[in-house]
């Protein structure tokens, strides 16, 4: 077999545009979501830019990619109006990279540049953190705020504090109010370095709060990252020896909360994702939409889990088409959690099918115990405010998720499935031996109402949820049902 091409800007075509964005991360999800979707912009609209990664730690992957010009492959896989897709796109969207420890120069140059105008970043949960042993002369801050308060303030000398010179920032990183986190980090870092600022402080926060703008967002795509298994039949495809190919579900939504000093409109100006056609939403918040992923996306998995793996499934996607888990699944989505969110029903109905279009995913084996760990705490966060709304609204509890719970309290009993499978919990050591404790008493009721009081371990802020009207009642119903017949048979009657 002929060896292939590497892939770089001698032996393949890439487009050179203006230098618009500068993103903190060259990670696979950036690649694969954020910088895919500025791809699809360039094409499908006038946006016209390309992205300058900074590497946000002093060790990645900047050099693999200057050693391919920054051109990689999308794979895209998964089912599109019920079609599965397993797509290759080349993306040149990235103009170079940056190490801004062994290039400080280049990186501080970059506040210089008259046409960049945004920021996006995902430097992980724990990057959006304020730091107070970072300097205004390190070279650079250690922190990713701190590193973005230096990069603003060498723009606002640069540009003599030129209105029009602000950015527009849009951190990707996985936390709720993202952007608020981040705008809090950079105030404190102003003030902290309040002294080295000398007479241009009072200039320089002035400039940042009136004329940069801060977004929260809220960002989905499930990213698997470099496809191992399947490179060496991907890099035959694409006809390059393409070592930085990143492989993601074909699903993808991009909220977007424009920051308090801007309109919806003007950011939709500057940023036409929606034009191009991508799932890209430009809100006045993201917390609907927050709310929404919680509860019809993670809320369904944490219960379908247990129900499915008592039953013998072991798959997501097995469930999903099972007659009967698969019809369980579907009422607690929309019978249920469906009802108890305040977004317009249609809105609601179409991002369900999409959540029922990514579990069926024909190139992912999402295995249901990869879900299960930390069941209690996730029930906590994406099941039980559902279940409180309901019986608020309906006046009666939602007999799936009630059921759900059951079966996660029925998988740490252990033991072994109808199969023979061992059933082999793995948590949080305390709850477990709660779990132990409580089923050695052989009373349901006990078992129930031990786990439901269980405040300080598992319920938090909740409470004592053995005070929701019939809740204990209901699951020690629950427990007995799933002990007399089995998972699957149980599952039958609440349907």
């Amino acid at each position: 077999m002929a060896q292939l091409p590497a892939l770089n800007a001698r032996t393949a075509p890439k487009s050179v545009m203006p230098e618009k964005i500068i993103q903190f991360g060259e990670g696979n999800f950036l690649r694969a979501f954020v910088d895919w979707i500025i791809w699809n912009m360039n094409q499908k609209t006038n946006f016209n830019g390309s992205v300058v990664v900074v590497q946000p730690i002093e060790r990645g992957m900047v050099d693999w990619l200057n050693g391919q010009d920054c051109l990689y492959h999308v794979n895209l896989q998964g089912r599109l109006n019920g079609e599965a897709v397993n797509s290759l796109t080349r993306v040149d969207t990235i103009s170079r990279a940056i190490n801004p420890y062994s290039q400080n120069w280049a990186y501080k140059a970059l506040a210089e540049q008259p046409e960049i105008r945004f920021v996006i970043s995902n430097t992980t949960e724990a990057g959006i953190a304020f730091d107070d042993t970072c300097k205004l002369s390190d070279a650079p801050a250690s922190s990713y705020p701190g590193k973005l308060t230096q990069l603003l303030y060498y723009r606002y000398k640069a540009f003599d504090g030129d209105p029009k010179k602000g950015l527009i920032i849009m951190p990707c990183e996985l936390i709720f109010l993202n952007g608020h986190h981040l705008k809090e980090c950079i105030r404190q870092y102003i003030e902290l370095w309040k002294d080295d600022f000398g007479a241009d402080y009072a200039g320089f926060k002035e400039w940042f709060e009136k004329y940069n703008y801060v977004c929260a967002t809220l960002v989905d795509r499930i990213v698997p990252g470099f496809p191992r298994k399947e490179i060496a039949d991907i890099q035959q495809k694409v006809g390059y020896a393409d070592n930085l190919v990143v492989q993601a579900e074909i699903f993808h939504l991009w909220v977007i909360e424009k920051a308090e000093n801007m309109t919806c409109d003007e950011l939709r100006a500057e940023f036409p994702a929606e034009k191009a056609g991508l799932n890209v939403l430009i809100a006045e918040s993201e917390a609907p939409y927050h709310e929404r992923k919680v509860t019809l996306l993670n809320g369904p998995h944490t219960v379908l889990s247990p129900v499915a793996y008592l039953s013998g499934i072991n798959i997501v996607r097995d469930a999903l088409h099972d007659e009967v888990v698969g019809q369980y699944i579907k009422k607690v989505q929309y019978d249920e959690l469906m009802q108890t969110l305040n977004l317009p029903m249609e809105e609601l109905q179409q991002f369900a099918a999409d959540v029922l279009e990514r579990f069926d995913n024909p190139y992912v084996d999402h295995q249901v115990t990869s879900i299960m760990l930390n069941s209690f705490p996730k029930f906590q966060a994406r099941d039980l405010p559902g279940v409180k709304t309901y019986l608020e609204r309906k006046g009666e509890l939602p007999k799936g998720l009630v059921f759900g719970l059951a079966a996660i309290i029925t998988y740490y009993k252990g033991g072994t499935r109808a199969d023979g499978a061992p059933i082999e919990p793995n948590d949080d050591q305390k709850i477990m031996d709660l779990l132990k404790e409580l089923w050695a008493t052989g009373d349901t009721r006990k078992v129930a109402e031990g786990v439901l009081g269980a405040v300080d371990l598992i319920w938090k802020e909740q409470g004592n949820i053995n005070e929701v009207a019939g809740l204990t009642d209901l699951v020690t119903e629950y427990l007995n049902l799933i002990q007399e017949k089995g998972m699957y048979e149980a599952v039958k009657t609440i349907l």
